[in-house]
């Protein structure tokens, strides 16, 4: 079966538009366990789901792009950076985590940005696994399932979260002592 080459991007670009409307979601109406509480969460946990479709996909059918690895890494930070704002605007998660890794994800950003028109900085395997833990620490703090199981899951939602932030500063500080290395190897070749 074939597919469009472009399908894994566009996969993408709406994982990046669904961002606001899961934000907006989670804020309208204070945060509340409600139903939108609850849409917002299935929209998060959705879209961050399609981080793999989309890298599958494109692997599969050899149509992996240097957009899409410039694309990709950026649609998982809005996503995840809009969860991680928006649980600190609702005060349920404190704001220096949310800060942490905002700085350490727009810093990456930045840099992949600035240095495309060298090469494609693809994310590497503890981005990826720190994407995961991230996923799963907020997927699990977006769903009040404090409402279904009892209040122990917010013992379960800092383990995880805190997996995450650590996961979150080591793969940037694997990814600073990578790009250093790349560097001064295409330096001393040059």
């Amino acid at each position: 079966m074939t597919i469009p080459r472009q399908l894994p991007n566009t996969i993408t670009i709406v994982r990046i538009l669904c961002a606001p409307v899961f934000l907006w979601m989670l804020l309208a109406d204070g945060g509340t366990d409600g139903p939108l509480r609850w849409w917002a969460a299935v929209l998060f946990i959705v879209a961050i789901a399609t981080d793999g479709i989309d890298g599958y996909l494109a692997r599969k059918h050899h149509i992996v792009t240097d957009l899409g690895k410039l694309l990709d890494p950026i649609a998982d930070k809005v996503l995840t950076g809009f969860a991680f704002i928006g649980l600190s605007i609702l005060a349920e998660l404190p704001w220096w985590i949310t800060i942490i890794v905002l700085i350490r994800e727009v810093g990456i950003t930045v840099h992949r940005l600035i240095v495309a028109s060298d090469h494609v900085v693809a994310a590497a395997w503890m981005g990826k696994l720190k994407t995961l833990a991230q996923g799963i620490a907020l997927s699990l703090a977006l769903l009040p399932l404090w409402t279904v199981v009892g209040e122990w899951i917010f013992w379960v939602n800092g383990i995880t979260m805190t997996i995450a932030v650590l996961l979150t500063i080591a793969s940037g500080i694997d990814y600073v002592i990578t790009e250093a290395r790349g560097a001064r190897k295409a330096k001393g070749s040059a």
